[in-house]
Order: structure tokens, then sequence, then C-alpha cells
């Protein structure tokens, strides 16, 4: 039986975040749900360029990873579907990652506010106790917005904040060796394998 992961994209800034993980995430031979929310389309568009359309996702997916997707299982449910697939908890998937996750993601999956497909499916999973990915990105933060991420630690989510780590590559690191290592960290909690940073060996700049 297919058993996807669910990728949610909100409308914060970041979505090379969010390619980056599936990217991983199909690299490793792994199914996946995509849920690209109506905010996150105008993102899409503004940061690399590319529409994102529900009539054409393959093709405008294919050109946002930058990659063939044959042979590659994915499949795309519009945001406003609420009657879609990971709107159940019958539904069988691994669990999901919302990445990136806007404040006004995290605070309506907090408080179940299911305005959304991304919002419910994150709902579901996590009343299922699947793993649940977020990825904030926002910067500073406000108390309301800890207080929202607060709840959905307590909910059984992994709150894991775009910050990406130079040990990796170094402080020469370029932005895609940035954005793998959160994306990385995101493939790291949800237990897929990858090869996506350099791992921390104890040793100073070893292999660099």
């Amino acid at each position: 039986m297919r058993e996807p992961w669910v990728v949610g994209v909100s409308g914060a800034s970041g979505t090379p975040y969010a390619a980056a993980v599936v990217r991983g995430l199909l690299d490793a031979g792994q199914p996946v749900d995509l849920i690209v929310s109506r905010a996150a389309r105008l993102t899409v568009l503004d940061e690399t360029g590319r529409p994102f359309r529900d009539g054409h996702w393959a093709e405008d997916l294919a050109g946002w990873l930058g990659r063939d997707l044959t042979g590659d299982d994915v499949r795309h449910w519009p945001a406003g579907d609420i009657a879609a697939g990971p709107s159940s908890g019958s539904y069988r998937v691994r669990g999901m990652a919302v990445v990136p996750a806007s404040t006004a993601a995290c605070a309506g999956i907090a408080i179940g506010l299911s305005k959304d497909l991304l919002q419910r499916a994150a709902e579901v999973n996590l009343k299922e106790r699947r793993p649940v990915v977020l990825v904030p990105r926002e910067t500073p933060v406000t108390r309301s917005h800890l207080e929202h991420l607060i709840a959905l630690h307590d909910a059984g989510a992994v709150v894991l904040p775009a910050s990406p780590g130079f040990y990796g590559a170094g402080a020469s690191a370029t932005a895609q060796q940035l954005v793998d290592f959160v994306a990385g960290k995101v493939l790291d909690a949800l237990g897929v394998p990858h090869t996506l940073f350099r791992r921390w060996s104890g040793e100073l700049a070893a292999d660099r």
C-alpha cells in the first residue's frame, strides 16, 4: 500500500527549502503528496519566477525542482480541496513536513483552524501521532509566535527553524549548501536517509 510523505508549502519566504526537501524525498525513493497553499504560489512565483498551477502542476513542479519527474511517485492535492485524501486520518501517510511554515500556518495548525488542506492535513497527522515537522522561517518572533510553536511542540510536532549550520561547508558555503543543510535536518527528523550535508565527525574542517 502506498504511504507517502505529505509536504505542505505555506506562504512564508523560503521556497528553496521546500524544493530541497521534496528532491531529497524523491531521491530516497519516497512517495510524496504535495500541498501548496494559495499564498505559497505567490511566494514561489516571486522567489523563482515560476508559476504553480493546479492544472499544470506536474510541469510546474518539474520546472521548480529542476528535475524530470518520470519515475518519481509524486501527487499534488489542491490546497482548497478540503475533502482530499490527506484530510482524513484513514488516508495512509507516513507523516508530514510543513516547509516553510508561515506564522499564520503555525497558528492555524496549533489552534485547529483547518483553514485549508495544508492545515487540516497537519492536524490530522498530529492527532494520528505521526511524525510532523514544521520549519518556521520568520525572524524575529513575537510572543504569540512562540506560544503557537510551544503548543505545536507539546502536540508532538518537531519545530525545526530554518537555521542552517556552517560546519558542513564552512563560512564560504553557497546558498544551496545552506538550504540543503536545513532540508537534510528535516529528512533526519523524518527518518529518511540522505547525503545533503557533511555530518559532524568530531574533527575540525574534516573533508572540507
